[in-house]
Protein backbone atom coordinates (compact mmCIF):
# COMPACT_ATOMS: atom_id res chain seq x y z
CA UNK A 1 0.00 0.00 0.00
CA UNK A 2 1.06 3.30 -1.19
CA UNK A 3 2.01 5.63 2.34
CA UNK A 4 1.49 9.67 1.54
CA UNK A 5 2.02 12.34 3.98
CA UNK A 6 0.20 15.70 3.35
CA UNK A 7 0.65 14.62 -0.24
CA UNK A 8 4.02 13.24 -0.33
CA UNK A 9 4.83 9.83 -1.51
CA UNK A 10 6.90 7.64 0.80
CA UNK A 11 8.62 5.42 -2.06
CA UNK A 12 10.40 2.86 -2.11
CA UNK A 13 13.82 4.86 -3.33
CA UNK A 14 13.15 6.58 0.05
CA UNK A 15 13.05 3.46 2.14
CA UNK A 16 16.20 1.95 0.30
CA UNK A 17 18.21 4.83 1.30
CA UNK A 18 16.61 5.00 5.21
CA UNK A 19 16.36 1.54 5.74
CA UNK A 20 20.41 0.56 6.48
CA UNK A 21 20.37 2.78 9.53
CA UNK A 22 17.65 0.64 11.27
CA UNK A 23 19.22 -2.64 10.41
CA UNK A 24 19.82 -3.14 14.82
CA UNK A 25 16.32 -2.16 15.19
CA UNK A 26 13.68 -5.15 16.27
CA UNK A 27 11.51 -4.21 13.31
CA UNK A 28 13.67 -2.38 10.81
CA UNK A 29 11.13 -1.49 8.25
CA UNK A 30 8.85 -0.05 10.59
CA UNK A 31 11.11 2.05 12.09
CA UNK A 32 12.23 3.06 8.47
CA UNK A 33 8.99 4.40 7.93
CA UNK A 34 8.33 5.97 10.93
CA UNK A 35 11.35 8.44 10.62
CA UNK A 36 10.38 8.91 7.03
CA UNK A 37 6.98 10.20 7.95
CA UNK A 38 8.26 12.23 10.86
CA UNK A 39 10.71 13.60 8.74
CA UNK A 40 8.37 14.84 6.21
CA UNK A 41 5.63 16.16 8.54
CA UNK A 42 8.35 17.76 10.46
CA UNK A 43 9.87 19.28 7.20
CA UNK A 44 6.45 20.48 6.23
CA UNK A 45 6.14 22.21 9.51
CA UNK A 46 8.83 24.18 8.63
CA UNK A 47 8.23 25.08 5.34
CA UNK A 48 4.87 26.36 6.96
CA UNK A 49 6.95 28.75 9.06
CA UNK A 50 9.53 29.60 6.46
CA UNK A 51 12.24 27.87 7.86
CA UNK A 52 14.96 26.90 5.17
CA UNK A 53 18.45 26.45 4.24
CA UNK A 54 21.05 23.88 4.59
CA UNK A 55 20.74 20.02 4.72
CA UNK A 56 16.86 18.75 5.66
CA UNK A 57 18.56 18.03 9.29
CA UNK A 58 19.73 21.35 9.65
CA UNK A 59 16.06 22.54 8.97
CA UNK A 60 14.55 20.04 11.43
CA UNK A 61 17.78 21.06 14.13
CA UNK A 62 16.18 24.43 13.39
CA UNK A 63 12.50 24.13 13.60
CA UNK A 64 12.66 22.29 16.82
CA UNK A 65 15.29 24.36 18.39
CA UNK A 66 12.96 27.70 17.12
CA UNK A 67 9.58 25.75 18.42
CA UNK A 68 9.97 23.52 21.33
CA UNK A 69 11.52 25.26 24.66
CA UNK A 70 13.02 22.63 26.89
CA UNK A 71 13.15 23.23 30.56
CA UNK A 72 16.48 22.77 32.52
CA UNK A 73 16.94 20.52 35.55
CA UNK A 74 17.52 22.97 38.27
CA UNK A 75 19.36 22.05 41.20
CA UNK A 76 16.75 20.35 43.30
CA UNK A 77 16.18 17.88 40.22
CA UNK A 78 20.17 17.55 39.45
CA UNK A 79 20.65 16.31 43.32
CA UNK A 80 17.92 13.63 43.33
CA UNK A 81 19.37 12.08 40.61
CA UNK A 82 22.78 12.26 42.15
CA UNK A 83 21.10 10.72 45.34
CA UNK A 84 18.72 8.18 43.72
CA UNK A 85 21.92 6.65 41.30
CA UNK A 86 25.01 6.51 43.15
CA UNK A 87 26.13 3.69 40.96
CA UNK A 88 26.63 6.04 37.74
CA UNK A 89 29.02 8.42 40.19
CA UNK A 90 31.17 5.44 42.15
CA UNK A 91 34.91 5.05 41.12
CA UNK A 92 36.80 2.67 41.45
CA UNK A 93 34.57 -0.39 41.96
CA UNK A 94 35.74 -3.75 41.60
CA UNK A 95 34.90 -7.23 41.88
CA UNK A 96 36.78 -10.00 41.04
CA UNK A 97 34.57 -12.89 40.10
CA UNK A 98 34.33 -16.76 38.91
CA UNK A 99 31.78 -18.17 36.76
CA UNK A 100 30.61 -21.57 35.07
CA UNK A 101 28.65 -20.81 31.94
CA UNK A 102 26.39 -23.40 30.43
CA UNK A 103 26.25 -21.86 27.12
CA UNK A 104 23.02 -21.67 24.85
CA UNK A 105 23.87 -23.40 21.23
CA UNK A 106 21.78 -23.86 18.14
CA UNK A 107 20.36 -27.49 18.95
CA UNK A 108 20.53 -27.35 22.69
CA UNK A 109 17.92 -28.73 24.55
CA UNK A 110 17.17 -25.66 26.83
CA UNK A 111 15.91 -27.89 29.49
CA UNK A 112 18.75 -30.69 29.51
CA UNK A 113 21.27 -27.70 29.80
CA UNK A 114 19.31 -26.39 32.59
CA UNK A 115 18.93 -29.25 34.70
CA UNK A 116 22.93 -29.41 34.60
CA UNK A 117 23.48 -26.12 35.43
CA UNK A 118 21.31 -26.71 38.73
CA UNK A 119 23.27 -29.69 39.46
CA UNK A 120 26.36 -27.61 39.09
CA UNK A 121 24.73 -24.40 41.08
CA UNK A 122 23.61 -26.84 43.79
CA UNK A 123 26.69 -28.78 44.19
CA UNK A 124 28.44 -25.92 44.81
CA UNK A 125 26.22 -24.54 47.37
CA UNK A 126 26.79 -27.24 48.96
CA UNK A 127 30.29 -27.18 48.84
CA UNK A 128 32.25 -24.32 47.43
CA UNK A 129 35.91 -25.36 47.56
CA UNK A 130 34.68 -27.58 44.28
CA UNK A 131 33.83 -24.63 42.38
CA UNK A 132 37.26 -24.15 40.34
CA UNK A 133 36.84 -28.23 40.11
CA UNK A 134 33.71 -28.10 38.05
CA UNK A 135 34.36 -24.63 35.88
CA UNK A 136 37.29 -26.61 34.30
CA UNK A 137 34.87 -29.84 33.69
CA UNK A 138 31.78 -28.19 32.25
CA UNK A 139 32.62 -24.29 32.11
CA UNK A 140 31.89 -23.47 28.32
CA UNK A 141 33.87 -20.12 29.07
CA UNK A 142 37.94 -20.11 28.62
CA UNK A 143 37.47 -18.97 31.75
CA UNK A 144 37.06 -22.61 32.71
CA UNK A 145 40.77 -23.49 32.47
CA UNK A 146 41.79 -20.90 35.28
CA UNK A 147 38.60 -22.57 37.66
CA UNK A 148 36.18 -19.85 36.38
CA UNK A 149 37.54 -16.92 37.38
CA UNK A 150 37.37 -13.40 35.25
CA UNK A 151 39.77 -11.87 37.29
CA UNK A 152 39.06 -7.78 38.24
CA UNK A 153 36.19 -6.65 36.92
CA UNK A 154 35.10 -2.99 36.82
CA UNK A 155 31.37 -1.36 35.87
CA UNK A 156 31.01 -1.44 32.14
CA UNK A 157 33.20 -4.54 32.32
CA UNK A 158 30.40 -6.89 31.26
CA UNK A 159 27.10 -7.16 29.72
CA UNK A 160 24.55 -5.26 31.92
CA UNK A 161 22.50 -8.23 33.21
CA UNK A 162 25.80 -10.08 34.44
CA UNK A 163 27.12 -6.76 36.07
CA UNK A 164 23.80 -5.68 37.97
CA UNK A 165 23.79 -9.30 39.84
CA UNK A 166 27.63 -9.79 40.28
CA UNK A 167 28.17 -6.09 41.58
CA UNK A 168 25.19 -6.82 44.18
CA UNK A 169 26.70 -9.81 45.56
CA UNK A 170 29.24 -9.91 48.64
CA UNK A 171 33.12 -11.21 49.00
CA UNK A 172 32.81 -15.20 49.52
CA UNK A 173 29.11 -15.25 48.29
CA UNK A 174 27.83 -17.80 45.65
CA UNK A 175 24.89 -17.21 43.45
CA UNK A 176 21.69 -18.92 45.22
CA UNK A 177 20.34 -19.25 41.70
CA UNK A 178 21.05 -19.49 38.04
CA UNK A 179 22.27 -16.11 36.57
CA UNK A 180 20.82 -15.63 33.15
CA UNK A 181 22.46 -13.81 30.33
CA UNK A 182 22.65 -13.45 26.43
CA UNK A 183 25.05 -16.52 26.28
CA UNK A 184 24.02 -18.93 28.80
CA UNK A 185 23.40 -19.68 32.34
CA UNK A 186 25.84 -19.10 35.03
CA UNK A 187 26.88 -20.00 38.34
CA UNK A 188 28.50 -17.04 39.77
CA UNK A 189 30.47 -16.04 42.98
CA UNK A 190 32.26 -13.28 44.24
CA UNK A 191 35.67 -13.24 45.49
CA UNK A 192 36.60 -10.20 46.61
CA UNK A 193 34.79 -6.96 46.41
CA UNK A 194 35.78 -3.76 46.41
CA UNK A 195 33.26 -0.78 47.02
CA UNK A 196 35.17 2.02 45.48
CA UNK A 197 34.58 6.14 45.88
CA UNK A 198 31.02 8.19 45.30
CA UNK A 199 32.57 11.29 44.07
CA UNK A 200 31.51 14.40 44.76
CA UNK A 201 28.59 16.18 44.16
CA UNK A 202 30.02 19.53 42.67
CA UNK A 203 32.50 17.20 40.92
CA UNK A 204 29.62 15.44 38.71
CA UNK A 205 26.32 18.33 38.64
CA UNK A 206 27.56 19.67 35.70
CA UNK A 207 27.00 16.27 33.81
CA UNK A 208 24.08 15.46 35.63
CA UNK A 209 22.50 18.47 34.05
CA UNK A 210 23.25 17.70 30.96
CA UNK A 211 22.18 14.23 30.60
CA UNK A 212 18.87 15.74 32.53
CA UNK A 213 18.25 18.53 29.37
CA UNK A 214 18.84 15.72 27.04
CA UNK A 215 16.47 13.69 28.16
CA UNK A 216 14.40 16.58 28.44
CA UNK A 217 15.17 17.95 24.96
CA UNK A 218 14.17 14.16 23.43
CA UNK A 219 10.87 13.93 25.63
CA UNK A 220 9.98 17.92 24.32
CA UNK A 221 10.89 16.89 20.65
CA UNK A 222 9.00 13.34 20.41
CA UNK A 223 6.00 15.23 22.14
CA UNK A 224 6.12 17.78 19.34
CA UNK A 225 6.44 15.46 16.26
CA UNK A 226 3.79 13.74 17.57
CA UNK A 227 1.19 16.32 18.11
CA UNK A 228 2.45 17.18 14.46
CA UNK A 229 1.98 14.09 13.02
CA UNK A 230 -1.21 13.89 14.59
CA UNK A 231 -2.74 17.05 12.50
CA UNK A 232 -0.49 15.63 9.44
CA UNK A 233 -3.04 13.94 6.63
CA UNK A 234 -0.97 10.15 6.32
CA UNK A 235 -2.64 7.53 4.48
CA UNK A 236 -1.15 3.98 4.34
CA UNK A 237 0.79 4.29 7.26
CA UNK A 238 -1.05 4.25 11.23
CA UNK A 239 1.61 5.83 13.36
CA UNK A 240 1.78 4.73 16.70
CA UNK A 241 4.69 6.71 18.49
CA UNK A 242 7.04 8.93 17.87
CA UNK A 243 9.83 7.52 18.89
CA UNK A 244 12.67 7.11 16.59
CA UNK A 245 16.44 7.81 16.11
CA UNK A 246 15.44 10.69 13.84
CA UNK A 247 14.54 12.34 17.72
CA UNK A 248 17.12 10.97 19.82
Amino acid sequence: MTVTVNGVEVTDADMEVELPFHEEAGNPVDEAMITLVLKRVLLDEAARLGISGGSDEAVIDALLEREVQVPEADETTCRRYYDSNPDRFTVGELVEADHILFQVTPGVSLDALRERAQAALNTVLADASCFGDIAKTLSNCPSGALGGNLGQLGRGDTVPEFERIVFGLKEGEVLSRLLETRFGLHVVRVRRHVAGRLRDYGDVRDDIAAVLAAASRDTAWRQYASYLAGQADIHGYELEGADSPLLQ
